[in-house]
């Protein structure tokens, strides 16, 4: 012990040393402990990991990806992902006479069918003293086919339920989104076939489950109606075992974005009198239904739309191109969604009519914080439109809703000029097939690809549309092209570089080099 003078009392204060014992078996110096013996001593006494396993086999397999859980369950995990770690620990037995207190993978060569795990142990030894350890253990990986992927080899048209989508529109715009978001969020990964049948896409899935987690998914990012069928395909009288083939038919809302609603009067007084001519902003789990007049806004979700079930009185399919002659300064502003809405009254003249008997008409928009004299705009000639609404007409004879609603600029012009042009960005596919047994209903190449086009100049036009799905680089687009990332003026906007995802294409020898390197 040493004592030290302490400066506010001027009282010698005594420091407490630890003191030290020799280890009883090697008489090495060490911190007294409940069994007076050192750590090397009482490792070679005592092995805390006796008992345990040291080596498990575990089933794989290589078609989908999957771990068997037994007795019946796969669990989908990547190569040392937290997933396989949680997966591999509880495969353990024995496990509940030590604490584990930390635990991490060993590299090994993924074709070597091992996986090796560093675990570390902590228990109560001789007269409680505590004992911390570590051990390998090392699974054995046994290539395996599930139960789906089984019945898929020995006959790929095998399957237990299938997913019929479809949409009642004239166009396949909305189908070319919700690819994207199968494809980031993985939706369609244990589907067997994909099938691209008119108005829709087919979906076969080898085990039912796994077609009741994708309508689950699809009613999470669009408006559906689901309906599911089942149809007795064997019956074992012996044991009573039935199979089926089950179909679910999934409807999605035939409103789009961009199209013009007049909302039934029971509908617009339930959203707070809206409209009734309003405009469709976005369709996710909900539709956005915005008042171009009002910058009022209302949302509905899949219950309340299937309810009522109307439908658009204008699409994108009747569009028409009109010129900005004069645009007045905003008398209002609004944000919905997180998109930027101005409230002006502009100038407009029909584009077919310039060079003829031109006709200026002055009209409220939505879009005043981004048209300026000159541009050109997309919109609806109301009054030149044949609808087959009588509500909507008994408005229109009584000059209760405008002759014209804009909804949105066109980029025409500038798009010409980079016409040939490869984009910056690309985007991935599903591997559907063409369905070719409808004969002259089939799906018309030359239509869809126009239609595609459609959606990828959306997607540069409005960034909210591009938030949930990922898009990738273009190889042959090149930096000497690149414009502004959103229109200044003089160009169509584009997507910014920042946004765009590198695709790795990797050999199987240098990812393996620049996967480990960091261990």
């Amino acid at each position: 012990m040493s004592a030290l003078m302490d400066q506010d009392s001027g009282m010698f204060k005594v420091e407490q040393t630890i003191g030290s014992v020799l280890c009883c078996k090697c008489g090495v110096p060490m911190p007294p402990n409940a069994a007076n013996m050192c750590v090397n001593c009482l490792r070679s006494q005592v092995d805390i990991t006796e008992g345990l396993q040291k080596s498990v086999q575990i089933f794989y397999c290589p078609e989908c990806g999957c771990y068997l859980q037994p007795p019946k369950t796969w669990i989908k995990a990547q190569w040392e992902s937290k997933e396989l770690l949680t997966f591999c620990i509880k495969r353990l037995k024995n496990h509940n006479k030590v604490r584990l207190t930390n635990a991490e993978f060993v590299w090994t060569e993924p074709h070597s069918k091992r996986i090796k795990l560093k675990l570390t142990v902590q228990a109560e030894v001789l007269n409680g003293a505590g004992l911390e350890q570590s051990y390998l253990v090392e699974y054995t990986v046994r290539d395996h086919l599930c139960e789906s992927c089984s019945r898929f080899q020995a006959n790929p048209d095998q399957w237990v339920a299938s997913v019929q989508l479809r949409q009642h529109v004239s166009h396949r715009r909305s189908f070319f989104y919700l690819e994207q978001l199968i494809l980031r969020n993985d939706a369609a990964s244990r589907a067997v076939r994909i099938k691209q049948v008119h108005q829709g896409v087919d979906f076969f899935f080898g085990n039912k489950r796994h077609a009741d987690n994708f309508v689950d998914f699809l009613s999470k990012v669009v408006p559906i109606e689901s309906r599911q069928d089942k149809q007795l395909v064997s019956h074992d009288v012996k044991s009573s075992l039935y199979n089926y083939k089950y179909t679910y038919s999934v409807k999605i809302c035939p409103i789009c974005r961009e199209d013009l609603i007049f909302l039934p009067s029971k509908v617009a007084s339930g959203l707070g009198s809206l409209g009734p001519l309003v405009v469709c902003t976005r369709v996710s789990d909900r539709i956005t239904l915005l008042d171009p007049r009002t910058l009022r806004c209302a949302f509905l979700d899949a219950r309340q739309y299937w309810r009522s079930g109307f439908r658009s009185a204008l699409t994108s399919r009747q569009l028409v191109k009109y010129s900005v002659v004069y645009v007045e300064p905003p008398v209002g502003e609004a944000t919905v969604g997180g998109q930027k809405y101005a409230l002006s009254y502009v100038h407009i003249a029909r584009e077919s009519d310039i060079g003829k008997m031109l006709t200026v008409q002055r009209l409220q928009t939505h879009l005043g914080h981004i048209l300026k004299t000159g541009d050109q705009a997309l919109g609806y000639d109301i009054y030149g439109a044949n609808v087959s609404d009588d509500e909507m007409d008994e408005y229109r004879l009584h000059g209760g809703i405008p002759e014209v609603i804009l909804i949105k600029k066109c980029y025409d012009k500038e798009r010409e000029r980079k016409k040939g042009k490869p984009r910056a960005f690309t985007t991935k596919k599903l591997p559907m097939e063409m369905d070719e047994s409808r004969g002259g209903r089939g799906v018309d190449p030359k239509k869809m690809e126009n239609e595609y086009e459609e959606f990828l100049r959306d997607l540069e036009e409005n960034p909210e549309l591009r938030f949930n799905i990922s898009l990738y680089k273009n190889k042959d687009y090149q930096e000497s092209d690149e414009t502004a990332s959103m229109t200044d003026g003089e160009g169509a906007p584009t997507v910014p570089i920042e946004e765009l995802l590198a695709e790795l294409e990797l050999s199987e020898e240098e990812g393996d080099d620049e996967e480990y390197m960091d261990e």
